[in-house]
């Protein structure tokens, strides 16, 4: 920890790891404001199916960048940093400690590399790749990713379509690759995010990974019985939104969106809404194992079944947590 540079702290972990929880008791013992790193929870009226934090938990520990866009309006890893970075100077100037949290490992990485200046989205190419991906299947694209951008296309699972679509999407349009756009990006930065503070990053999960499916699956249930098909009916009854929104397509929404469609039974709804939460888990786990560390910080795991494979307790957790957050950064 270097005394000159405030301090910023990274709480990352895959859905149902307890992250929001742990935010929550750690406003207990330190003077941190939560920023939310989640690309569903910035939208109004997607409460159930996001796992948006409750009124109370709210009251509790204010969270900023919830509820901050419609669902119809797209919301950008450029907007997230913009958002945060603005965010960050307020919490800092009001003398506490910014705390992000989230699953949203792209918004992560972004405030971490930067981001580069993408050519503007193009709705012919896109069209065509959406077509190719129709008749051959995504995997098909991963593979025209990987003949001309095997970085990007190394970074990008095979079924993470709109990713892969924005990857291939941009070299079509300007003849760069985007993991060369980053490159030159990183060059032109005088200064980066780990140079500018004392960053502190934990990752939470569980280790045996059957825990973490027994939570999602147990979640997205719970989800249900909540009112999950109420609330995207409500949205679906809007009729200006529809499955290519970024909105509409997070994980949970897009099947039950399907099952108000008439395209699956509830029986496939719920047991594709638990498969598509559990790949989302691997997605984000993934990017946290070849998270790299950066030049001030290395990432903590915090792993909630402990050495022995007991679940550790709340209290146990914060703690652990406070061990790598550590008296240096107050």
């Amino acid at each position: 920890m270097l005394p000159d540079r405030p301090t910023v702290i990274f709480l990352m972990g895959p859905t149902a790891s307890g992250k929001t929880d742990l935010a929550i008791a750690l406003r207990q013992h330190l003077p941190v404001e939560l920023i939310s790193v989640d690309s569903a929870l910035v939208y109004r009226g997607m409460d159930i199916g996001s796992a948006k934090p409750s009124a109370q938990e709210q009251a509790l520990a204010p969270h900023r960048l919830i509820d901050i866009r419609d669902p119809s309006e797209p919301y950008s890893a450029a907007d997230f940093c913009a958002d945060a970075e603005r965010e960050i100077t307020d919490i800092h100037a009001r003398g506490k400690i910014p705390l992000l949290v989230g699953g949203t490992m792209l918004y992560f990485k972004a405030l971490l590399d930067g981001l580069a200046d993408m050519p503007q989205a193009d709705a012919e190419v896109r069209a065509q790749i959406e077509r190719e991906a129709d008749e051959f299947g995504w995997p098909y694209v991963h593979q025209k990713l990987a003949e001309v951008d095997p970085e990007m296309a190394a970074e990008i699972h095979p079924n993470h379509s709109q990713r892969l679509s924005r990857a291939l999407e941009v070299y079509r349009v300007s003849g760069k690759t985007m993991s060369a756009m980053r490159r030159e990006q990183q060059q032109n930065v005088t200064q980066s995010f780990s140079e500018r503070f004392n960053l502190v990053q934990i990752a939470i999960a569980p280790c045996d990974r059957s825990i973490l499916h027994q939570r999602i699956s147990l979640r997205f249930k719970k989800m249900l019985e909540a009112g999950l098909i109420d609330e995207v009916q409500a949205l679906y009854a809007r009729g200006d939104l529809h499955v290519d929104l970024p909105a509409i397509r997070a994980v949970g929404y897009r099947q039950v969106w399907d099952f108000i469609e008439g395209k699956l039974s509830y029986e496939e709804m719920q047991e594709r809404g638990i498969i598509a939460t559990r790949q989302l888990a691997k997605r984000q786990l993934t990017w946290l194992r070849g998270w790299q560390n950066y030049p001030s910080t290395s990432l903590n795991w915090l792993y909630t079944d402990g050495d022995a494979g007991n679940l550790l307790s709340k209290e146990e957790i914060v703690r652990c947590a406070l061990n790598f957050i550590g008296p240096a950064a107050i």
